[in-house]
């Protein structure tokens, strides 16, 4: 099984970028542990703060893998390119945020992804990433 996990704008700060929201682990430590915990799943790991690379990200991977989990991070609520992106490629996605979106600022409450994705898991931290996991294992 073949899983592309793909971030958004500045998750590439998580475990400095506002612990209190997003955590003091490092995405890149949190990988290694899901990477360990299922070896059976190849992984890719790809995160960009640019839409345009995360667009061609999901290209890349959206015809060829068994599953993409994304977190759009803040172009969630504005990029509808993305979303045309993931309703464009044959892969399922999996919507995953570590904050509960539905418990912040009132823009955060909308989505040009989810209604694109098989699913969205959010508000569980960095455990919805293997939520999604194994939403794949069990397809």
């Amino acid at each position: 099984m073949k899983i592309a996990i793909i971030n958004g704008p500045n998750l590439n700060l998580l475990g400095t970028r506002e612990p209190g929201i997003y955590g003091s682990q490092t995405f890149e430590a949190y990988y290694q542990q899901l990477q360990q915990q299922y070896p059976g799943i190849s992984f890719t790991y790809f995160q960009s703060n640019v839409e345009g690379e995360l667009i061609n990200e999901l290209q890349r991977a959206g015809f060829d893998y068994d599953g993409i989990i994304i977190n759009p991070g803040g172009y969630t609520h504005t990029s509808v390119a993305i979303g045309d992106a993931i309703a464009s490629i044959t892969a399922p996605v999996i919507e995953v945020h570590i904050s509960n979106v539905h418990a912040r600022e009132d823009f955060r409450k909308i989505s040009h992804v989810s209604a694109k994705a098989k699913g969205t898991i959010c508000g569980l931290g960095l455990k919805g990433y293997e939520l999604a996991v194994l939403w794949f294992i069990q397809q």
